[in-house]
């Protein structure tokens, strides 16, 4: 019996530990999707923890996380400045809700199972590298660039290598040993953690700690090293008590219901909203341990549903986002209890946590983050894939190039325009087979021809010597196209004039072939 068919409280062993890493994952890119999107910060904390508590309770999913995305930033940005208020904007995020609701009834959802499982892989070694690329510019301290940021080109007409390279010429000594120590900790703690204390001290968990008291030490002992900007630290805004979050965002305008530019920019935020998502939940079944299948219809139901609440509420758009997801997964969640609780935890960090949150360093953070990246975008996977030959290898590689050079939605799209292509092309190859003995000739249809196999059977045809025996054998296809049909007549009309003896065999199922020259075989 899989877990998610077991009590909800029967893997809170597993689910607990996994809801503290994932928070402390969703926190900081929470906080800097907001950021980015030109969007009040408490926006983003909102659509986090309805993210985990509404999507996280009504999903299908038992290891997905959903939330703010770094992937409709630009969106959300445009949007809010063509609609000339937040308020404006947070009813077009009530509309796409209710826009992927009717996506769900309409069964929209099996869209994703057309997506090949190696641009899936290729998608999520490139989600891994961007991991690390974009956290490594945060280890040393320069944190300039957004937390969550998944594009290649950044603002001032730099790219992720040129922010390294910044980076690297402005390192925070103090940032950097931070991230050290986080680092190491989280490497000791993978080791012998659970020996220690079994999983309930995740080692994520304990690479923040040991990054936070660094910190503490700095202040104390070498003041020069201490992180004091608040660039360089979570940034939580303190609110007074459950008043001042209730009023802390404004709520959607309804008077602009009938507004067809709010209904377009909806529309927009429900497709790309569930096209992610979709993406992340078949990129999780892969990752999940006990290979369970998510239903996708009700997945985009649950994501309607988020959405609804979120702009309710004020929140950003919500999708199911792969790094969370991945970061459940890998800290060893059961059910989708652990989704709910870290929605929870993101509900106290604005309620409760933020001073003490406010201390944890992005140094800290980062060092989480690119363990994370490295498991995903790890040697044994480009190993495994290329194992696969290259009809899987070369999709895979071209979808991680595209989307670190793009983003995630423009990368995979390419990636399955490649994997269709090779689909084709395998068809294409092995539809007709060509075989011979001396002057004797088989041409087999192997399965269904089409018209894309017309020029390689000319070509066989015409390379049979005069006066030789063929036999064309078509008890193998379902369907043979017309093209197929008129290359074969004209075939059997110029056999004729070449002394070539043709024997037509056709299946059961194909008999509505009439050749027009059958006489001559």
């Amino acid at each position: 019996m899989t877990p998610d068919k077991q009590p909800w409280h029967s893997h809170l062993a597993a689910d607990l530990p996994a809801a503290l890493v994932v928070f402390l994952v969703a926190l900081p890119l929470c906080l800097g999707i907001a950021l980015a999107s030109g969007a009040p910060l408490l926006s983003g904390l909102f659509a986090g923890f309805v993210g985990g508590l509404v999507v996280g309770a009504l999903s299908g999913s038992s290891v997905s996380v959903s939330g703010p995305a770094a992937g409709l930033t630009v969106v959300v940005a445009a949007g809010i400045t063509e609609l000339g208020a937040y308020s404006v904007f947070i009813l077009a995020v009530v509309l796409a809700g209710a826009l992927q609701l009717g996506f769900g009834l309409l069964r929209a959802g099996t869209v994703a199972h057309f997506v090949p499982v190696s641009v899936v892989h290729g998608m999520l070694a490139a989600i891994g590298c961007i991991l690390v690329l974009k956290q490594i510019p945060h280890a040393l301290g320069y944190d300039l660039d957004f937390e969550g940021d998944e594009s290649f080109a950044t603002e001032g007409g730099g790219n992720t290598f040129s922010d390294i390279l910044a980076a690297v010429q402005n390192a925070d000594l103090g940032a950097f040993i931070i991230f050290v120590a986080a680092l190491t900790a989280l490497l000791v703690w993978q080791k012998v953690g659970k020996k220690l204390v079994g999983s309930w001290m995740p080692p994520a968990l304990v690479a923040v700690l040991v990054g936070a008291a660094t910190n503490v030490i700095f202040k104390h002992y070498a003041p020069d090293l201490h992180l004091t900007d608040a660039t360089h630290l979570v940034a939580i805004p303190d609110l007074s008590g459950l008043y001042g979050i209730l009023f802390a965002l404004p709520f959607p305008d309804f008077s602009r219901l009938g507004d067809p530019v709010v209904w377009r920019i909806a529309a927009t935020i429900a497709v790309i909203a569930s096209v992610e998502s979709l993406l992340s939940i078949g990129a999780s079944d892969k990752l999940d341990p006990f290979h369970r299948i998510t239903p996708t219809d009700r997945e985009l139901k649950a994501q309607g549903a988020g959405n609804i609440v979120s702009g309710l509420l004020g929140g950003l758009p919500v999708t199911a986002v792969i790094v969370r997801s991945s970061a459940n997964i890998d800290a060893g969640a059961r059910t989708r209890m652990s989704a709910v609780l870290h929605g929870v935890l993101l509900l106290l960090s604005v309620l409760v946590l933020a001073p003490i949150l406010n201390h944890i360093p992005l140094s800290a953070l980062a060092a989480v983050l690119i363990i994370m990246g490295l498991k995903l975008a790890s040697l044994r996977v480009f190993h495994e894939q290329f194992q696969r030959g290259k009809a899987q290898f070369v999709p895979f590689c071209v979808t991680l190039a595209a989307i670190l050079l793009t983003d995630l939605l423009v990368g995979v799209a390419i990636g399955v325009l490649v994997g269709i292509y090779f689909v084709i092309r395998s068809n294409f190859k092995s539809a007709i087979v060509v075989a011979h003995e001396g002057d004797e000739y088989l041409i087999r249809f192997a399965k269904d021809v089409s018209f894309l196999n017309k020029p390689s059977l000319l070509r066989a045809f015409s390379a049979i010597p005069n006066g030789s025996t063929v036999l064309i054998d078509g008890t193998r296809a379902q369907f043979i196209d017309h093209d197929i049909v008129d290359a074969i007549d004209d075939f059997l009309v110029s056999a004729r004039a070449r002394n070539i003896t043709v024997e037509l065999r056709r299946s059961a199922t194909s008999l509505n072939v009439h050749f027009k020259q059958e006489a001559a075989a």
